[in-house]
């Protein structure tokens, strides 16, 4: 796969870390999630990312799900690795090792910890985008606060072309997306996040790719595909089926992790829906909204003729770590 020239275009999942019952990461699990992103039609695949719970991964750890990816995907789909750090350092270091286990590409989020004005992101990114060589992906997460402005990403790109995608989080976006890709002449794309809430507005508008979470990335996948090909009508019966799950998922990131997983355990994916501690733990109410939810997803897939488990009757080269 030549990664100087790779286009993220289509659904992008995010892989979620799956643990053990004793909060280990279980990687013969995260194999398998993999399988079903490759089974769902993703044109990539992202990880360890907030939807990863990359912050309660350690370094070691963050490497070892990007490697498991790469090593369960031989070259069928691109592994894009998330380095997040506030220190630019370790970011230089997460993304070099990521090449050099094979990632396909980088996705780095703007730190956002501290306000900061563009001088010191673009120094910050200069940084990161000199020392690999990679294409990479900015992702700006920013609920309610300021966020990367087209001319910034304009200027970032023309100092450093490997800068290729970003990746937004944000309502009322198509104005920035044509701004976008008007000041850099489409040379980068928008990718849009927040679980694909705004995806039937802004693909008609020229967005590269989605990254929603995995657990319906098949669902999307489908009304991306239909909306491309001009079958609005169509994409939209099926996103309004899947919009209630989405939307009620991403009330808060940790709630969202907690329905990400349950709804992966509900389609027969994932043996256990453990998220790691520091955790939100649900009420038992909430625990059956949720379920609730999610049997309306597989009645989805039901009538749209559609496995649960598409990954299930394959015989799959899943190593056991």
């Amino acid at each position: 796969m030549n990664t100087q020239t790779i286009q993220l275009t289509g659904i992008i999942p995010i892989i979620p870390t799956p643990f053990t019952a004793d909060d280990k990461i279980d990687l013969t699990a995260s194999r398998r999630l993999i399988e079903f992103a490759i089974a769902a039609g993703a044109g990539a695949v992202c990880l360890p990312a907030y939807a990863s719970e990359f912050y309660k991964l350690d370094a070691d750890e963050r490497l070892g799900v990007v490697a498991a990816a790469i090593d369960q995907a031989r070259g069928r789909v691109a592994v894009i690795a998330q380095v997040n750090y506030v220190s630019a350092t370790h970011a230089v270091e997460a993304a070099r090792a990521a090449q050099g286990a094979g990632a396909s590409a980088i996705n780095v989020a703007v730190p956002r910890m501290f306000a900061v004005g563009e001088r010191d992101l673009r120094r910050y990114f200069g940084r990161l985008f000199d020392a690999v060589e990679l294409p990479f992906v900015v992702q700006d997460f920013n609920p309610g606060g300021p966020t990367m402005s087209p001319g910034f990403i304009a200027e970032l790109h023309r100092a450093h072309p490997n800068f290729r995608y970003a990746k937004l989080e944000e309502a009322m976006l198509g104005d920035k997306v044509l701004a976008i890709l008007d000041q850099t002449h489409g040379e980068v794309g928008v990718i849009e996040g927040w679980g694909g809430l705004y995806m039937l507005e802004l693909i008609p508008l020229g967005i590269s790719a989605v990254m929603p979470g995995l657990a319906v990335s098949d669902l999307l996948n489908r009304v991306w595909n239909l909306t491309r090909a001009g079958n609005r009508e169509e994409a939209f019966e099926i996103f309004q089926g899947v919009m209630p799950q989405i939307f009620h998922s991403l009330q808060n990131m940790e709630f969202y992790h907690q329905a990400e997983k349950l709804l992966l355990q509900d389609r027969g994916l994932l043996e256990r829906a453990t998220v790691r501690d520091l955790r939100i733990e649900l009420e038992e109410r909430d625990v059956e909204y949720i379920h609730f939810l999610n049997r309306r997803v597989l009645a989805l897939l039901e009538r749209l003729a559609m496995p649960r488990d598409p990954v299930a009757a394959a015989i799959l080269p899943i190593a056991a770590e």
